[in-house]
């Protein structure tokens, strides 16, 4: 009890520097158990300035203490710039309207006459488009895609790589193909892209899951139908 007395005793007799350097380790110590990045970055660059200012003004000045704080401080910093600057992407890519106009540099066109198939069910997806002009249906689904839409991501991002429909072109179709290796390539560039794929792609499993509810639903009342007509 003595000893615990006596260490209070000594911790208040210390003066602002020594008060400067705990605070300074408490700051450091602090960043070990944050899992926020900007927090941990704030508290970071707190540290390294009360650190710079301890070290300074001891005597003798501990200076590779100063050095090493003010190289932390600068790259501290600018690493929470990038942090909130994604913030900004991520949250303009969530209230965007799901336009594609950065991709098209990186797509290759592609031509395709009337009733002409872009891909068969079950075939290899190794792209995804873009559709630049004309109509496209989906055979097995009531879907027509218009222009400005993309498509035939599902099959591309799937486990097993391969269309779950087939594609028919209900006139003449410009499109804009990427192959899945650029795509990946575009992602690493442009995180915003990663963005966009997982909204299209919560878009898609929702038509598709309503789709198949109305597919359904249609099937009950035939048969319903078809029981009448019976009886």
């Amino acid at each position: 009890m003595d000893f615990i007395m006596d260490f209070i005793m000594d911790f208040i007799q210390l003066d602002y520097l020594q008060l400067l350097g705990f605070l300074a380790a408490f700051l450091m110590f602090s960043t070990f158990y944050m899992k926020n990045m900007i927090p941990l970055r704030i508290i970071g660059m707190a540290s390294n300035i009360a650190f710079i200012l301890f070290a300074f003004h001891s005597v003798p000045k501990v200076m590779p203490l100063v050095v090493l704080h003010s190289v932390l401080l600068p790259m501290n910093f600018f690493r929470l710039i990038q942090m909130l600057k994604l913030i900004k992407k991520v949250q303009a890519a969530s209230e965007d309207d799901m336009s594609f106009e950065f991709m098209i540099p990186h797509m290759q066109k592609e031509i395709f006459d009337k009733d002409e198939v872009v891909f068969h069910r079950g075939d290899k997806a190794d792209k995804i488009y873009l559709l630049k002009s004309g109509i496209l249906t989906v055979d097995e689904l009531d879907i027509i895609i218009q222009p400005g839409e993309l498509f035939g991501e599902m099959g591309v991002f799937a486990s097993e790589q391969f269309r779950l429909a087939t594609l028919r072109c209900g006139s003449q179709v410009e499109l804009l193909s990427m192959t899945d290796t650029d795509i990946k390539q575009l992602y690493y560039q442009n995180p915003e892209f990663g963005f966009y794929l997982i909204q299209l792609l919560l878009k898609r499993f929702s038509q598709n899951e309503g789709h198949g509810e109305l597919v359904e639903t249609q099937q009950v009342n035939q048969a319903k139908h078809i029981n009448h007509v019976q009886t």
